[in-house]
């Protein structure tokens, strides 16, 4: 074999093995590294993943389940080596509203999604997210928060019987808030106070430098370890608490209770279910899902890649779009063996990544080890969790999430956007699906209006010349046509015209037709229409459909020149005749 087709080989294995391109130059210190930032990640995703699955609406070792297969799938298919994949506040807000939190219809969501985004990936339609926009985002997201947030007050004051859409629970939390449990709400503002500190603590901590004493360095590094797995401090102190109380003999709080102990069974994702003496097919199951299959596996990628390079920017590194898309939908598939709810990237875990200096995915190897051995071990543990403990860090991790700083930003840049931010927003509250697809809409709506309506410069002189600011595509033909014919025939006195091409790249047969249409039209009051700065693609595309009438310049100034010798009533030539003759030598040496 010759040796380029073994290197092109080689690349190729490593692009779809991104493994294969950093494992080769391991060495010990970033072992050392990427096991620091592991178990610093590790120690984050336990309480989270508990939490989240709250969240959820599922039992709390679904939120474990879902926390380690990322790690093994993204070791291996990751091209971020920042990226951790597992259970975050907003997919748990999702796979709440659409598996009625039932963990066999959750668990097949994640294997339908992965599938679905497996799909994506091989056919490269990832470009498909570039249609949901900033503000859509940022509406989503800011109202996931709220919600999010607001839905866990009940769990921080030890109220019952709250129902989980939004607008009820809002209700039914101010009309029970007087049977607050003074245990529960003031365990649940002192973690959300430690949280606080914790966090404030790492932020402002200085840098630490090698010629540092070796105590101060230690004592540093001591504190921001404790300040990194500051969910994991908390949790286990309020475990602790509520521990010595239930020794005493009095339990002031509402706790999370039994968690099944043990490795999660390999098995196929349900594809039927049976509840109340009924059996629930597969066809019946996808259809109560509905809109989330779709949902679902849009926002995961656009969470996780959006994850991805914005710490791939930060770093100076690169990421392959499409081969994140196989990473997360692999992970959503070999998930759902193991009972596993839909996953993304995490912002919150990939910034603790980061900043503990990891150097390669090798540190989810870690991560997954650990949370493998908290289901081992530890989940007998968890039953002493007070459920306003983990009220507190689902509220602390989501409370970033509002970006009240995009209002005021849009209102200052492009006032427009707006609208489909607001339109997300607002209805995110009452159905996710229905706020993302109708901001989604309108900020299709705003870019289709401005196609179709192209902003128009003219030029008042001898020639009046018309330049469209942007592309030329058949919904802006008429539009053009319009504004042409009026500026010609109201001048006074009437003056032949250029259209100045220069921004058009592409024109398709629609607007042919209408450009031949408007010649005539122009032909009848004894105008001429000439074209200038034409790209050699729309050149060939207008010369191939033999428009009568049609002259061509390489620049306006020449397409001017002409229009001013020649008075405006003069008979039309056909293009045979007005193509000039170096334009003719371009379109030969172009193929034409």
């Amino acid at each position: 074999m010759a040796p380029d087709t073994c290197s092109c080989s080689q690349a190729a294995l490593q692009q779809r093995l991104p493994i294969l391109a950093w494992l080769p130059n391991y060495s010990i210190q970033w072992l050392k590294m990427d096991f620091i930032a592991g178990l610093s990640v590790g120690l984050t995703v336990i309480p989270q993943a508990l939490a989240y699955a709250e969240v959820a609406g599922l039992p709390p070792q679904y939120g474990l389940y879902s926390a380690f297969m990322g790690c093994f799938v993204y070791l291996f298919l990751g091209t971020s080596r920042d990226v951790t994949l597992g259970p975050t506040a907003i997919m748990s807000l999702l796979v709440s509203f659409y598996t009625f939190h039932e963990p066999a219809y959750a668990v097949l969501l994640a294997f339908l999604s992965g599938c679905i985004q497996l799909a994506m990936g091989f056919l490269h339609l990832g470009f498909l997210l570039d249609f949901i926009s900033c503000p859509v985002i940022n509406g989503f997201t800011s109202a996931a928060s709220i919600t999010i947030g607001f839905g866990q007050i009940k769990n921080l004051l030890g109220l019952q019987n709250i129902p989980r859409q939004f607008f009820l629970q809002v209700y039914h939390t101010f009309l029970h808030v007087g049977e607050t449990r003074m245990g529960d709400a003031v365990l649940g503002l002192v973690c959300m106070m430690l949280l606080f500190l914790l966090k404030l603590m790492r932020d402002h901590m200085s840098p630490v430098h090698p010629d540092m004493p070796l105590s101060v360095r230690f004592s540093q590094g001591l504190v921001w370890t404790a300040a990194t797995a500051r969910n994991a401090l908390v949790v286990s102190f309020a475990a602790l608490v509520a521990y010595s109380f239930e020794v005493m003999g009095y339990q002031p709080f509402v706790l999370t209770g039994e968690t099944a102990k043990g490795l999660p069974s390999v098995r196929a994702p349900p594809f039927s279910v049976t509840t109340n003496n009924r059996t629930i097919s597969f066809t019946e199951m996808v259809q109560d899902m509905g809109t989330g299959l779709a949902v679902v596996p849009l926002i995961g990628l656009l969470e996780s890649i959006a994850v991805a390079k914005s710490f791939a920017s930060k770093n100076n590194y690169h990421v392959n779009a499409n081969q994140e898309l196989l990473a997360i939908g692999l992970t959503n598939v070999l998930g759902s063996l193991v009972s596993a709810y839909p996953v993304t990237g995490s912002f919150g875990r990939t910034a603790v990544n980061a900043q503990s200096g990891v150097c390669t995915p090798g540190g989810g190897l870690v991560t997954g080890v650990l949370v493998l051995l908290s289901l081992c071990y530890l989940t007998s543990l968890f039953s002493y969790i007070p459920k306003a403990a983990l009220a507190a860090v689902i509220i602390m991790a989501v409370a970033p999430l509002f970006d009240a700083k995009i209002f005021r930003t849009l209102w200052r840049v492009k006032r427009l956007d707006l609208l489909p931010l607001c339109m997300t927003f607002l209805l995110c509250f009452w159905e996710v699906q229905y706020g993302i697809l109708a901001g989604t809409l309108v900020s299709l709506f705003i870019l289709l209006h401005s196609v179709a309506r192209p902003k128009i410069q003219v030029s008042e002189g001898p020639v009046l010349v018309l330049q469209p600011a942007s592309g030329l595509h058949f919904p802006a033909i008429d539009a053009l046509r319009e504004a042409i014919l009026s500026r010609a025939l109201e001048a006074s006195p009437q003056r032949c015209t250029v259209l100045e091409c220069t921004h058009i790249s592409s024109i398709d047969y629609t607007v042919v037709l209408g450009l031949g249409d408007l010649l005539e039209d122009l032909h009848k009051q004894g105008i001429m229409l000439a074209f200038a700065g034409l790209q050699v693609p729309v050149l060939r595309t207008l010369l191939a459909a033999d428009l009568k009438g049609f002259q061509h310049f390489t620049t306006l100034e020449e397409a001017e020149n002409h229009l001013q010798q020649e008075p405006g009533t003069q008979p039309y030539n056909s293009h045979e005749d007005s193509v000039p003759e170096h334009n003719v030598a371009l379109l030969k040496s172009s193929g034409h």
